[in-house]
């Protein structure tokens, strides 16, 4: 590979691009110097069983202007919400690409795929007649392509489709798609980094990036929400909200942070400026292969922590059964005990002297 971009500098970008530029404005000459050298495979992006939000998230990128990025960076051929052809023109376009550049382009897939009545319920398109259903075209396609990225939890691991009772019997794709490497950015949506990043990662080093054991790139998922989160201080005092708008950790109020892995803290929303938490919200961990399947803005009896969270969280031992956080309590008494921080009952006295 010619470019001059190595993949330690690429993973320094990736993790702190948000400070002064966006990934894409990053990486946006690199990857032009490889199209220009004819090294730069086509990118396919179809979209099944979704709501459209994650082409949207791309969309919002702010560095370079949309344009470049579908043309320039990401070299797109297909997608269905912004090419100019529609009907039978974009789909000779699809397969026309599938057949010239096959096992070297990267399919990118948006929503979960619909199994029922053999995929009777999600049609993108006809062929010949022939009407084309998702699961047809996610099969056919993603056995020719080189590697497939997952935007958005739906098509990474069911997300909102494949939520009970799930009448339509939506699936990720890895269910019906097998032995291709899958990478998945999850997200509802994914921040337009996140989607970039990995998609350019491919395209400049022929490789996927390393992943977690949900199949999420590392440099964006590597981290839990809670650790960075403009909150977390109220949390290590024991201080928790009871409604919105109060100031407080907001574990009671839904909150999953503690088993969200993105970078979103750091990273922020819509040109750095803000994230669902900053913003008075709950993390819904909508990166996680469990989503949605759980109360959004209830705490939950029991976190579903999985082997890839990190000791921090693992510290905490969350047990939230009944009235009394047992494991939150164990954690915050040894913060105690060693005078790290006060008790809440000590913030409470200061807060009636005030």
């Amino acid at each position: 590979m010619a470019t001059k971009l190595s993949r330690r500098d690429f993973m320094r970008a990736a993790a702190g691009s948000a400070v002064a530029v966006s990934l894409a404005g990053y990486l946006s000459p690199y990857i032009a110097e490889a199209a220009e050298a004819g090294e730069l495979p086509p990118v396919i992006w179809l979209t099944g069983g979704a709501c459209s939000g994650c082409a949207i998230s791309l969309l919002n990128c702010q560095d370079p202007d949309i344009e470049d990025l579908l043309l320039k960076v990401i070299s797109l051929r297909f997608q269905d919400n912004v090419m100019a052809a529609q009907g039978e023109l974009a789909i000779k376009a699809l397969y026309d690409t599938v057949e010239q550049y096959s096992g070297k382009f990267v399919l990118v897939v948006e929503g979960s795929i619909q199994v029922k009545e053999n995929g009777i319920y999600c049609v993108i398109g006809e062929r010949e007649g022939h009407e084309i259903t998702m699961l047809e075209a996610v099969k056919d396609i993603g056995s020719q392509a080189a590697a497939i990225i997952n935007v958005g939890t739906c098509s990474a691991y069911g997300g909102l489709p494949a939520a009970d009772p799930n009448p339509s019997e939506s699936r990720s794709v890895a269910d019906v798609v097998k032995g291709k490497p899958i990478i998945n950015v999850a997200g509802c949506p994914p921040h337009p980094d996140w989607i970039v990043g990995t998609i350019a990662h491919y395209l400049l080093f022929k490789d996927i990036p390393e992943l977690d054991s949900a199949g999420r790139p590392k440099m964006f998922y590597g981290r839990i929400i809670h650790e960075n989160c403009q909150r977390r201080q109220y949390f290590d005092n024991g201080i928790f909200a009871k409604t919105f708008g109060e100031m407080g950790c907001m574990l009671e109020l839904g909150c999953k942070g503690p088993i969200a892995h993105c970078d979103s803290t750091t990273r922020l929303w819509n040109g750095g400026v803000n994230w669902c938490v900053q913003c008075g919200g709950v993390c819904i961990a909508c990166t996680e292969p469990q989503f949605p399947n759980w109360p959004i803005y209830e705490r939950m009896a029991e976190m579903p922590i999985g082997p890839a969270t990190t000791a921090t969280v693992d510290q905490i031992g969350f047990v939230l059964g009944g009235a009394a956080l047992l494991g939150i309590g164990a954690h915050l008494a040894g913060n105690v005990a060693t005078g790290r921080i006060g008790s809440s009952k000590d913030h409470e006295k200061e807060e009636g002297d005030n």
